[in-house]
């Protein structure tokens, strides 16, 4: 385990410009549509709407700071990908490691963080964000990918390229401070847990149940 030194990479993520047509459409089509009278929240989250371009970890660090949470990263030689990985490498509860998944609901994207020995309640989900089951699909890894800026696996809370809607699992409020990826299948970041919740303007809810 090591502390992950800032990137001197000026590697540039893909850019908004570079939006393939299918995900432009989807944003206009959220434009158009008029605003449902849901239980959702619509987040606020504009600390990292246009970050300049940067590697993905040096994008979290700059998130971070910016919603002013401690922005140091840990890497480890191993793989954090899976919560039971990244739990293993920290050494704490698996719950307490947040599961960063992209959602598309009827084309709106939406991100749910979600405790790590938890899984998404899917029709609970779609009825917060006053859609169809059917109309509620989890993003495609160049979805994901194309959204936040992030590889599957890696996916951080903060730092997305665009700003989503946010949904936190309220079985998250179990624990006082959380594990989350920061932004490359091997790095993460501690945080306490309310005030990375409040930093990014995430709604709380009951969206999860126990796995089977």
């Amino acid at each position: 385990m090591s502390r992950c030194a800032p990137s001197r990479d000026s590697a540039r993520p893909r850019s908004t410009s570079r939006m393939s047509a299918r995900t432009r459409g989807m944003h206009k089509a959220r434009r158009r549509r008029p605003r449902r009278a849901t239980r959702l929240q619509v987040s606020a989250w504009a600390a990292h709407a246009t970050l300049p371009p940067m590697e993905p970890q040096e994008r979290v660090r700059t998130a971070l700071a910016a919603l002013g949470l401690p922005s140091e990263i840990v890497c480890f030689d191993g793989t954090t990908a899976t919560a039971q990985e990244a739990a293993d490498a920290v050494g704490c509860e698996l719950g307490q490691i947040v599961k960063t998944l992209f959602f598309l609901a009827d084309g709106r994207p939406t991100i749910a963080l979600v405790a790590g020995d938890r899984q998404v309640d899917t029709s609970a989900l779609a009825e917060l964000l006053g859609v169809g089951r059917k109309k509620l699909k989890m993003g495609a890894p160049t979805e994901v990918l194309e959204f936040t800026g992030f590889q599957v696996g890696g996916v951080a809370p903060v730092g997305h390229l665009h700003r989503p809607d946010v949904v936190v699992d309220e079985s998250l409020g179990r624990f006082e401070r959380v594990w989350a990826a920061a932004g490359a299948h091997n790095a993460v970041f501690e945080a306490v847990t309310r005030d990375l919740v409040a930093a990014i303007h995430g709604q709380w809810a009951a969206i999860t149940k126990e796995p089977a």
